[in-house]
């Protein structure tokens, strides 16, 4: 039987038919790789996944963590999966030998992690909070940070958090107030609280490893004043032995809609409830240089953002699996040419409609999937590209897609989700089916690692302008790239070509527009819809990306992505229009609005 989780056909079709996968065992850093040991890692995943992870996802929505005033209480089965997973070595599958890691390429990490995430989006955020504080403290850490609090994390021992978020400062981090005093021994006292933190506080591993954004005091004002430190829930000893608990104390869990089997937690630090050394304050340790916490942050944080896209798919696809499963097991009704009520029923994808929405999701999560891995297909030329100008210009691309790739699938993909319950009927609004939870689920998504809002601010506001609108003529050149190539093949291939080298024009055009008239109020009014549709675009390009490799296919499998490729085309991408005529009238209906008028 067909998973329902993930398709592993897709994957293997986007890795090795399209992205060329194999090809990076070329290089130096991948050399000990081959398709087979992908091909492994795809397994092992799929079987971890399936057996260690998706049994308990409902247990863990229905019997969400616990506060006792003392300790927080989770069902054993996710402590367990964990566990598995940390044996597994998949944790680090993507890291350097050096630190325990199987430098798989990140274009394979990520479809690898994509089952986990499709199968318990709950209990995969714990070890992948962890996978993305490792590597930001591989990048900017000292090698005593890396030694005491990474190789543990490596080896499942210890799990890590990213503490940003304040009650009083969500997104404006210029306004975290949390901060750090300097002590003689060159540790640092944490004082303030933390807000809206996943893992936070659990039983589930030896420690817990925050990166905690705070301020020196007399540093710059604003994101400039933040530094980054290591505040560990238990302290550790030189030797790498566990001492007394760290003043870090849970004040509360916060209740979400879904997510529920990852804890979220409002973080009190340097209260007073410990005092390690007698003395009041959560010690820290500082990662790097005092005041540029933040860009160090980043690095977790646009990993965590095409994360967030990736879990968004993955939960979309699984859904869209399960609705195509009941589609073609429930009877229900007739043709709409068949008269006779005493004829048998037909299973309900027979139903025009039924088919309508299941090629709707099929478009929305096999395209997101698709810019998911080639973002991480870019992340392994960034790495390890031939020349610099090759690794320069990844960098550079990924950079303009990381915002689509993070709320494209968040909004699309929670559409494929809204639109699997409406498959299932009446049945998908109740807890019997799984669709309602991935709805839930997934719905965190929009608003996680940056808001939609947030997101389109930063792709119209600094990404597709910085360097002079650089990243946006790069954007340009590699969709033209695939449009040449459907030239040359003509038929609908040259058609669809056609089409989306018009809608790169007008979001050239556009984005000229909205900056011409020298007012960025004005313009990034506008930005959410400019993100919507330049990820439409995005997506087509993706989705012709896909026709151009499934052509010369002869499975069923390849005619669904040509179909799903006339779908985007025809239905999707037309909406752009609408989009960009909206963005070019520089619309201020919102910013005119008197707040008493609403």
């Amino acid at each position: 039987m067909a998973s329902l989780l993930l398709s592993r056909r897709d994957l293997e079709f986007l890795l090795y038919e399209w992205l060329d996968v194999p090809a990076l065992t070329g290089r130096e850093r991948y050399a000990d790789h081959s398709r087979e040991t992908f091909d492994a890692a795809l397994e092992l995943s799929e079987q971890i996944a399936a057996r260690h992870f998706a049994p308990h996802n409902k247990k863990a929505d229905a019997q969400e963590p616990t506060f006792d005033g003392e300790r927080v209480h989770i069902i054993p089965e996710v402590k367990e999966a964990l566990r598995v997973f940390g044996d597994s070595g998949l944790l680090a599958s993507a890291m350097d030998h050096e630190i325990g890691g199987g430098q798989l390429p990140a274009v394979v990490a990520q479809a690898c992690f994509a089952w986990f995430q499709a199968a318990n989006v709950g209990t995969a955020a714990y070890p992948f909070l962890t996978m993305g504080n490792a590597n930001l403290l591989l990048a900017h850490a000292s090698k005593e940070q890396i030694d005491t609090y990474v190789r543990p994390m490596v080896e499942g021992r210890f799990l890590g958090t990213m503490c940003l978020s304040e009650p009083q400062a969500g997104s404006s981090l210029a306004d975290v107030a949390t901060r750090a005093e300097a002590r003689e021994d060159g540790t640092y006292r944490l004082f303030g609280n933390k807000m809206w933190i996943s893992g936070g506080e659990h039983d589930l591993s030896e420690n817990i490893v925050h990166l905690v954004l705070a301020r020196i005091p007399g540093g710059p004002p604003g994101v400039k004043g933040l530094s980054l430190f290591i505040v560990p829930k238990v302290l550790v000893g030189d030797d790498g032995a566990l001492g007394e608990r760290n003043d870090v104390v849970l004040a509360g869990l916060n209740h979400k809609m879904g997510y529920r089997g990852t804890t979220n937690t409002l973080l009190n630090f340097g209260e007073g409830a410990h005092r390690p050394g007698g003395e009041p304050g959560a010690v820290g340790h500082l990662v790097g240089e005092a005041h540029h916490g933040l860009a160090y942050m980043f690095h977790m944080m646009n990993e965590a953002r095409i994360g967030v896209g990736l879990g968004a798919t993955a939960l979309g696809y699984t859904g869209y699996l399960h609705a195509l499963d009941y589609a073609r097991a429930r009877p229900q009704g007739r043709p709409v040419t068949a008269k006779d009520p005493a004829a048998p029923q037909v299973p309900i994808i027979e139903h025009a409609d039924v088919r309508r929405m299941l090629l709707a999701q099929k478009a929305y999560v096999e395209g997101a999937l698709a810019l998911n891995l080639y973002c991480g297909r870019l992340l392994d030329e960034q790495n390890t590209g031939a020349t610099p100008q090759d690794r320069e210009e990844a960098g550079l691309l990924l950079d303009v897609l990381t915002p689509i790739a993070k709320s494209w699938p968040s909004q699309w993909c929670l559409e494929a989700n809204n639109l699997a319950i409406q498959v299932h009927g009446g049945y998908g609004y109740t807890r019997e089916y799984n669709v309602e939870q991935f709805y839930r689920d997934n719905r965190l998504n929009p608003i996680h690692e940056g808001t939609h809002g947030i997101h389109g601010l930063d792709l119209l506001g600094r990404k597709v302008v910085m360097g002079g609108g650089a990243g946006l003529r790069l954007l340009g050149e590699r969709i033209a790239r695939t449009t040449a190539r459907a030239a040359a093949a003509g038929g609908s291939a040259a058609g669809y070509g056609r089409a989306l080298d018009a809608c790169v024009a007008r979001v050239v055009e556009v984005t000229q527009r909205l900056w011409s008239t020298g007012d960025p109020q004005t313009a990034l009014a506008n930005a959410s819809v400019y993100l919507e549709a330049v990820g439409h675009v995005v997506v087509a390009w993706m989705w012709l990306e896909q026709m151009l490799a499934a052509e010369a296919g002869t499975e069923d499998f390849h005619a669904g992505k040509l179909a799903a490729c006339r779908y985007f085309f025809r239905h999707e991408l037309p909406k752009t229009e609408v989009q960009f005529t909206l963005l070019e009238s520089l619309d201020r209906t919102a910013l005119e609005l008197d707040e008493n008028a609403f």
